[in-house]
């Protein structure tokens, strides 16, 4: 793939970023054209490339993806630079770090579970994350003043949601705000959509005891042939139904 001839300008601020992963993705489009993901894991030790990929965006330089084939030809995601014009400056200082006292609040504030599966977890394996993305939003003035721009999530919920977010339509081109806080992901206790999609979910976690329920759950719904989860949502609507 032919390289582009970059601006100095441009150049500028893109050596000007000092994040190690985004450096990376960086200064390897700049000498090839692209990267891939087999080439961020194989050639850099990073085994999480979409982390990589959005370190980047979230310096201010736009990312495409696109699909190449792997040494075994396989279907892959690579990554370019997108449209040079929309470079956000103001994501050079990159992301501010939280203090433990404004991770405490936060954990006190929603009894030490994560905001979205509602499991109970040490505070060690809570992450504290943006409402809105921020890719999109970025760090406000307010900085750690707000509650309500941050949450707390599991490591399991904080990747769904990255997962989600990064295939959205509004991550991808709109980046408004005010759809993210309409998203189960920005506001699960209540939301409009899923990513744009008209979708409802529940997030069920059992712990201790309440494990020996999930377990004669699990066991009746492999006897009966049916995943877990339409097994429950078989059982709701027979309850419901019944209620009638």
């Amino acid at each position: 793939m032919a390289k582009q001839n970059y601006t100095e300008e441009f150049l500028k601020f893109a050596n000007s970023i000092t994040n190690r992963r985004a450096r990376i993705v960086i200064d390897h489009i700049l000498t090839h054209g692209h990267i891939t993901t087999e080439e961020i894991k194989k050639t850099y030790g990073y085994n999480h490339p979409p982390r990589a990929a959005r370190d980047v965006r979230e310096a201010g330089i736009p990312l495409e993806t696109f699909k190449v084939k792997s040494k075994e030809g396989k279907s892959i995601a690579a990554y370019r630079f997108g449209d040079l014009t929309k470079i956000r400056k103001n994501r050079l200082k990159g992301r501010q770090v939280f203090s433990k006292k404004f991770k405490q609040i936060l954990y006190e504030a929603n009894e030490g579970k994560c905001y979205i599966c509602n499991g109970n977890f040490a505070k060690r394996y809570l992450q504290i994350d943006h409402r809105v993305p921020y890719e999109i939003s970025g760090d406000s003035e307010n900085f750690q003043q707000n509650l309500d721009d941050y949450m707390l999530l599991c490591a399991s919920c904080n990747r769904a949601k990255s997962k989600s977010c990064e295939n959205c339509e509004n991550w991808q081109s709109a980046k408004d705000i005010e759809i993210c806080l309409k998203c189960y992901w920005g506001k699960p206790e209540k939301y409009d959509h899923i990513a744009l999609e008209k979708i409802r979910r529940l997030d069920i976690t059992w712990k201790g005891e309440e494990t020996d329920f999930f377990a004669a759950l699990k066991a009746e719904a492999e006897n009966e042939k049916i995943v877990l989860p339409q097994y429950v949502k078989n059982l709701l609507a027979e309850y419901l139904s019944r209620k009638k």
